[in-house]
């Protein structure tokens, strides 16, 4: 039993040492790669559709049937339209005909009763009204990522025989990136 006593430290230092001696199996290294694709992008009024998109309203108020001019700007939302797109996205704002285009004379552009009286109008670039924008007509749109504000601005003439009620046009506006 002395004998045992005394072995015991020497095979606790042997079994600390092969224990101490177990070797790994070897290292692997490498890495994990990342990547994202960005494309360019706008939004409109902060819709980032690209279909059925809301530009805003152009709301004339309320007029007697015999008023002689009446003027608007059109509201996105919270103001004008507001426009934000990637840098370098060659981003165009077109707008095209509205729905009674030259019904009348004394504007490009008519809103109608539906039962055939018309309007006519003009929408403009700027608050003087003396840039208009027919159809096709353009507005390029600042690419450097941040919100640009367009303003639009609209004059109706009254014409003659004008009888009450409510009468509407709707513009189709394109923006191209």
């Amino acid at each position: 039993m002395k004998h045992l006593t005394r072995m015991m430290p020497v095979v606790f230092a042997m079994l600390v040492m092969g224990v101490a001696s177990v070797a790994w199996g070897g290292t692997t290294t490498g890495q994990v790669n990342s990547t994202m694709t960005l494309t360019a992008a706008c939004q409109v009024n902060g819709s980032t559709s690209s279909s059925g998109v809301n530009f805003g309203t152009l709301n004339f108020g309320s007029q007697t049937t015999l008023f002689n001019t009446a003027t608007a700007q059109v509201n996105g939302g919270s103001g004008a339209i507001a426009v934000q797109c990637s840098p370098g996205a060659g981003a165009v704002l077109t707008f095209q005909a509205g729905q009674h285009d030259a019904q009348v004379s004394g504007g490009s552009r008519a809103m109608a009763n539906g039962s055939g009286k018309f309007i006519p109008y003009d929408i403009y670039s700027d608050a003087g009204y003396s840039t208009v924008l027919a159809s096709g007509a353009t507005v390029n749109i600042t690419e450097d990522g941040t919100t640009q504000t367009v303003n639009i601005y609209g004059r109706a003439v009254g014409v003659a025989g004008l009888t009450p009620g409510t009468y509407t046009d709707v513009i189709a506006v394109q923006l191209n990136f």
